[in-house]
């Protein structure tokens, strides 16, 4: 029996589309980490940048399941003494609304230098417009309610 180990330079590199207003943002979120490690695909090889690249538009759209719209709350430390913050998500969507779809995803994703470059491959757009047309991303359908 022989074991195959896939390298990054002969897996085909693949591009989706996810649009956030069509989808809930964990669903979505867990659905683009399987993506990005390459998880979804049988050639998944653990200590490889195999992953799918992965494009993310109308951010500031995204829907939450439950009341986690009114009730979720992002917590942070500056690293000062009493420097914990906390602020809602609706805040958090009104100012910066890339940062919720990708906290969301990169949370999903290993806490290695390789997970880091999973997320390099991350690309989140608050509007409807990109610039990766060239590379004809595939769309992807809503998931599950």
């Amino acid at each position: 029996m022989k074991t195959t180990h896939f390298r990054a330079k002969d897996v085909a590199e693949r591009w989706y589309l996810y649009d956030a207003s069509k989808h809930v943002l964990g669903r979505m979120a867990s659905d683009i980490a399987m993506r990005l490690m390459g998880k979804d695909r049988p050639n998944y090889t653990p200590s490889e940048l195999l992953g799918a690249h992965v494009v993310v538009v109308n951010a500031g759209k995204v829907k939450f399941s439950g009341t986690k719209g009114e009730d979720k709350t992002y917590r942070w430390f500056t690293g000062y003494a009493g420097g914990l913050k906390q602020a809602p998500i609706g805040r958090i969507l009104e100012r910066r609304p890339r940062e919720v779809v990708k906290l969301a995803v990169r949370r999903m994703l290993p806490k290695t230098n390789l997970g880091k470059d999973m997320l390099s491959r991350l690309k989140v757009y608050a509007g409807s417009e990109h610039p990766h047309a060239a590379q004809r991303p595939e769309a992807v359908e809503a998931l599950g309610s």
